[in-house]
């Protein structure tokens, strides 16, 4: 654990002189030296091992760390405290000249619509203004409260489709002073023809989020949404809600961060690490209904997504990204104790609203996201649908063949590297899966299963992330899957026409 008054003291005079810039206001450097974080290190967590992640891509100013050093020790000292009403941490903000402690973060964009996420020093008022081809637009305000945790989602309405727009967040009425872009671009017409490209992965492991480069590609690829499939900032936290915060606030104080979801929709899912810890779901030994509801309240006060599962249950959603819905599932939080008992991955709830979900898809694809593996051929199908809940995923796979539900995609993460399988069918029919479990670029198991006669492709020991190409021009719609690593060398590529994607 790092001594507070130890670590502030070993400051140099010249540092601590620093102008006490915001904790935001930073470019993103064009290179830095990296300091290597392994993944037991970041499963651990300890003060130390964060401050390191802090610094991974190149040392953050004096301000931050000192600032990061005195939150992450509140934390730690009360391993459920919250951002709100939280006297010590307030003090060091404003000590150290920060201004708000997360955000922007873009979610939520639709062809008429976006929404962005803040999290405040104090209870405020949040505005925003949106520049575009109608002029000005004013939003808000909205309150970033107590019952928040100091968060607050401004909705950006009757916006026009495929048009870019750049926005200023005011603090009660203060100006937020930002170096990051500040500039989104709506989603075409779902019914548009045309060429729409988004990113996904998962598997960061708090590292992923500070590397530059790897960000760096995913914006200037042209990526109009990035989509996080599971084990992202908070790590092996259980149901210590106050670690999990201090990790938000390790995601939301990296410039890498901060460069994409200020300038790009997030979607985000859970998978075991985020949630509680390795291979845990449903309620985790040891633990209660209100540890999950408790961890719960803290993800979806973190994210911006569409919605939030049902009935105060879950965090799956559906929502629409150009030509393509996509479905994210909660394969973690409703998970029965028994395995292979009905519904054990989902639950009851979640699988009959998915598949009304999907008789509501109209294509021309559907991309639906687990956070962890459908098919089992990697580590023996370790945590998989296929050895959880092999009646589920039957019945899944048979309603959307029954249906005729056009243009699946089926992506996931866990079992760190990046792989690709067809999943063959009695009937012909072959599922594609996507695994790119790659943004932190951790060890994992080969990249090739045992019996790789279904495997389109394996990459291991790469900092890499997965980009999908819709191109609905032709008369039969394509897709093209294309790995990109953090220096934007194409590893692998793969073209689908919606035709081969969809059951006959």
């Amino acid at each position: 654990m790092i001594d507070r008054r130890k670590f502030l003291v070993s400051m140099t005079a010249a540092a601590v002189a620093l102008t006490r810039e915001s904790a935001f206001a930073r470019e993103v450097p064009d290179t830095a030296p990296e300091i290597e974080v392994t993944l037991p290190q970041a499963h651990k967590g300890t003060p130390a091992i964060d401050m390191n992640l802090l610094n991974s891509y190149g040392p953050q100013p004096a301000p931050v760390q000192s600032f990061f050093a005195e939150a992450r020790a509140v934390f730690d000292a009360d391993r459920h405290a919250r951002f709100a009403g939280n006297r010590s941490l307030k003090a060091a903000a404003d000590r150290y000249g920060v201004k708000h402690l997360g955000g922007p973060l873009l979610g939520d964009v639709g062809h008429d619509r976006a929404a962005l996420w803040l999290r405040t020093v104090k209870p405020s008022l949040i505005r925003v203004t949106v520049s575009g081809p109608d002029g000005i637009q004013q939003y808000g305000p909205v309150s970033s409260s107590v019952d928040t945790d100091l968060t607050a989602v401004v909705p950006l309405t009757d916006l026009q489709p495929a048009t870019q727009y750049d926005y200023r967040v005011f603090i009660d009425n203060e100006p937020l002073e930002l170096v990051q872009k500040t500039t989104f671009t709506t989603f075409p017409r779902p019914e548009k023809q045309g060429v729409f490209r988004l990113a996904f992965g998962g598997d960061f492991h708090k590292s992923g989020v500070h590397n530059v480069h790897l960000m760096r590609q995913i914006v200037q690829r042209g990526n109009q949404a990035m989509i996080l499939t599971g084990d992202l900032a908070a790590d092996d936290r259980n149901g210590q809600t106050g670690l999990h915060r201090s990790d938000y606030l390790l995601r939301d104080l990296s410039p890498a961060w901060q460069s994409l979801a200020a300038a790009m929709p997030i979607y985000a899912t859970w998978d075991d690490h985020d949630y509680f810890d390795n291979d845990l779901s449903g309620i985790p030994p040891r633990h209660t209904a209100d540890d999950v509801r408790a961890v719960r309240e803290v993800w979806t006060q973190n994210w911006n997504n569409p919605a939030y599962g049902e009935q105060d249950e879950g965090i799956y959603f559906r929502t629409r990204l150009g030509p393509a819905d996509l479905i994210m599932l909660d394969t973690r939080s409703l998970r029965k104790k028994q395995r292979n008992s009905p519904n054990a991955y989902l639950g009851e709830r979640q699988m009959h609203w998915l598949k009304q979900e999907l008789l509501q898809c109209k294509g021309p694809f559907v991309i639906i996201s687990s956070g962890t593996m459908w098919s089992d051929y990697i580590s023996n199908g370790k945590d998989s649908w296929g050895v959880f809940d092999t009646a589920g995923r039957e019945e899944l796979f048979s309603f959307i063949e029954q249906n005729k539900i056009p243009g699946v995609l089926l992506i996931c993460c866990d079992r760190h590297g990046a792989r690709g399988f067809r999943i063959p069918r009695p009937s012909g029919y072959c599922f594609h899966e996507l695994e790119i479990g790659s943004l932190g670029g951790m060890t994992g198991p080969g990249a090739m299963a045992k019996d790789a006669s279904t495997q389109i492709f394996g990459r291991t020991h790469i900092k890499a992330f997965g980009e999908l190409e819709f191109n609905t021009k032709p008369a039969d719609p394509q897709v093209t899957f294309r790995l990109v690593d953090e220096q934007g060398h194409l590893l692998e590529q793969l073209a689908m026409q919606q035709s081969k994607l969809t059951p006959q």
